[in-house]
């Protein structure tokens, strides 16, 4: 373990900061920039974009949506940045979690582990419930039950291969997702223009962004109500972090692989939402269809419908694919951080964690189990953590920076020895914080969104209260984390 990794308890700086050792996590460091890219393009782009912005429309307005995406990619350019500096300084199994654990305590870590964990246990079923709905649109005579069951053997089947595979399965499948979201913004911006030649709409122009009721229908309270699910909607881009400890020189290919990530996501977002807001009239914007298909009518192109289809199943693929990785790793690292049994960390010879990752599958399908049995309950109850916890998760990496950087400047007196220095340091930390805090205030006053924090609040409080009640005081300090990092990393070198 370097030197850094115990600066929070040392009182004289090292006269020379050590490179980063790999730590003994059993993983193997496969994966290269474009598949980070991808990754975090395949866990973002999905369902939160091409259904979702619907809603985000018909809650906030057409000029309100596109000022909503904006914040967002602004809050995920922040909050990726030190995300990168991190990364790059401590390129670990689990990402963001030993971030917490380290920097804040190992009780935050352990509650952030839980609640992503969550997050993308409950992601993944409906995303196999989705899958097999659509599905039905060519093969109706099939159970959705059926479908759900074959998608999430066909993804547990690519997650246990290796990483490898996961990974180049994950650039395919978001290969063909910015794909179609190209080909909405050019097309999209044809027909605004009118240069579409296959349609007869002649040029659309931004008429809708003037709605009967102004600029913002629904005032500026609208647009603050759906900024949580915007964040929802940016949510994967933190997947770059989780794969970290599988990452090729990851000093350079982690700060590369998120600026490049989070500027194609700026693009892609705020492109379609501005070219989807300008054709899909303010009135029939929702949920009820992919305002995606929308757009493929209105731009007068044959078999929309299918090919959309076609596209919305692969993403929810992807962004599934992306999600038990996510979770199986997120495991991983707790029980490399002693925080769950060690057994969890344990890889096989393919350096895949196979217990954790048999853990998330099942965790997946008892959610969607969950989902038939007690929606109204239970269901709620995993889905309003599930939204919850990508804010919490944003705030805690947050946190992480701030508290890692100012005990980075307290060992070595400066940031020169960091591989990757965040910009705005801590400007742009503290704006992330304050928006997404604002954006859980937001949440209260939506009764739709409002058992995020109902279910959200209490879960986290029980993580931590639990944590204290089982391993005893200090579990709030960094100190602490530190001792259990360095205690279970050795551990894991002598046992591997």
């Amino acid at each position: 373990m370097s030197q850094l990794s115990q600066g929070h308890a040392e009182k004289t700086p090292p006269q020379h900061p050590p490179q980063h050792q790999p730590e003994a996590s059993g993983l193997r460091r496969s994966m290269t920039s474009r598949h980070l890219v991808m990754i975090a393009l395949g866990g973002v782009i999905g369902s939160g974009l091409f259904v979702s912005s619907g809603y985000t429309i018909a809650q906030a307005g057409p000029l309100g949506a596109v000022l909503a995406y904006t914040v967002g990619a602004l809050v995920a350019y922040m909050v990726m940045s030190g995300l990168g500096e991190l990364s790059a300084r401590h390129p670990v199994a689990g990402g963001f979690h030993a971030h917490a654990t380290r920097d804040l305590g190992p009780a935050w870590g352990f509650a952030t582990a839980w609640l992503y964990w969550m997050c993308w246990a409950v992601a993944l079923a409906s995303e196999f419930t989705a899958s097999g709905i659509l599905m039905q649109r060519w093969f109706p005579e099939v159970p959705v039950w059926v479908w759900s069951l074959a998608f999430a053997t066909l993804l547990f089947t690519l997650n246990a291969i290796s990483s490898r595979v996961f990974a180049e399965t994950e650039f395919w499948f978001s290969l063909i997702k910015v794909a179609a979201v190209l080909v909405v913004i050019v097309v999209g911006a044809a027909t605004l223009i009118g240069l579409n030649p296959v349609s007869d709409a002649g040029p659309l122009g931004f008429a809708n962004f003037r709605t009967g009721q102004g600029l913002f229908p629904m005032g500026f309270s609208g647009v603050l109500v759906t900024i949580l699910a915007v964040f929802y909607a940016f949510s994967g881009t933190e997947l770059i972090g989780v794969a970290a400890g599988e990452a090729k020189d990851p000093q350079r290919s982690i700060p590369r692989a998120i600026r490049t990530a989070v500027v194609r996501l700026a693009v892609f977002f705020i492109g379609a939402i501005v070219v989807i807001a300008a054709i899909v009239p303010f009135s029939e914007a929702g949920t009820d269809e992919s305002p995606f298909v929308t757009v493929f009518d209105a731009a007068g192109l044959p078999g929309g419908a299918d090919i959309m289809n076609f596209v919305i199943i692969t993403a929810l693929l992807s962004a599934g694919n992306s999600g038990l990785y996510s979770c199986s790793r997120m495991l991983h690292s707790m029980g490399l951080a002693g925080q769950a049994p060690k057994i969890l960390s344990k890889t096989n010879r393919r350096a895949v964690p196979m217990l954790a990752l048999s853990l998330s599958i099942l965790g997946g399908l008892a959610s969607l189990l969950s989902s038939v049995i007690a929606p109204g309950s239970l269901f709620l109850a995993l889905v309003s953590i599930s939204g919850f916890a990508v804010v919490a998760v944003w705030i805690v990496i947050c946190a992480s920076h701030l508290s890692f950087r100012r005990h980075h400047v307290r060992v070595y007196g400066n940031t020169t020895s960091l591989p990757y220095r965040a910009p705005w340091f801590p400007v742009l930390p503290i704006i992330a914080l304050i928006l997404l805090t604002i954006s859980l205030i937001g949440v209260g006053f939506d009764p739709v969104q409002r058992p995020a924090l109902w279910f959200g609040i209490p879960f986290t409080l029980a993580c931590l209260g639990y944590y204290r009640w089982r391993h005893g005081p200090g579990v709030f300090s960094p100190q602490r984390g530190e001792r259990e990092l360095s205690h279970d990393t050795a551990g894991t070198s002598r046992a591997g």
